[in-house]
């Protein structure tokens, strides 16, 4: 099953996001995502966090839609976003996709491009996406599907990325070490209709960015 998460990051094309929706089968909202699911139409399933940035009448009007609310106090572990990957995880699903995690708080952000890591040690894949990129954490390998004005970044989140081997890009990568820090995966472009990237040992984000 496909969960999505709903974030208090940036949205701004709202109408982008509707074949992301059409695939899952659990929308979970993190506290000031209400905001967003409101403007999409949406009523999610679950919607929980401390609630210091969804506004009163939200928060009531999902409660009038029998949206499940899960409060949890302000001073916690985790935040709002990991506590919803975590129901996600316990609830079956093998893929999450997170809209609004990427935003004006730079913290947050990383913090949410990190949590890809986590999610990746427990079966699970994330893909973080806006309007400009979707970005996914590999170990092994992905196939990707050519998109117009779409380039392709490879950037480690381990010390070493080894075996990195690409297929249908226009610079092509034959079992090659990429280190983190190093832009030499930055903008690669499609040739085919389809591209392949795998890795044989460490962790690499894989990021589909337009301009």
């Amino acid at each position: 099953m496909t969960a999505i998460v709903v974030c208090n990051g940036s949205v701004s094309d709202y109408s982008y996001y509707k074949r992301f929706f059409d695939k899952a089968g659990l929308i979970i909202c993190a506290d000031g995502g209400a905001a967003h699911l409101k403007r999409f139409g949406i009523t999610p399933h679950i919607l929980l966090g401390d609630f210091d940035s969804i506004s009163q009448e939200d928060l009531r009007y999902f409660e009038s839609q029998g949206t499940e609310i899960m409060k949890f106090p302000a001073e916690k572990d985790m935040t709002d976003t990991e506590l919803a990957v975590e129901i996600a995880i316990d609830k079956g699903c093998k893929t999450i996709i997170f809209i609004g995690a990427l935003g004006t708080r730079f913290d947050h952000s990383m913090s949410n491009i990190f949590m890809l890591r986590r999610i990746l040690s427990r079966g699970v894949r994330g893909i973080i996406v806006n309007e400009s990129n979707e970005i996914t954490l590999i170990q092994d390998k992905i196939e990707l599907q050519k998109e117009e004005g779409i380039k392709i970044t490879l950037l480690p989140l381990s010390d070493k990325v080894k075996g990195v081997t690409t297929k249908g890009l226009y610079y092509p990568l034959n079992n090659a070490t990429i280190e983190m820090g190093s832009t030499w995966g930055v903008s690669n472009e499609f040739v085919d209709a389809k591209a392949e990237v795998s890795i044989t040992d460490g962790l690499l984000l894989v990021i589909k960015a337009r301009d």
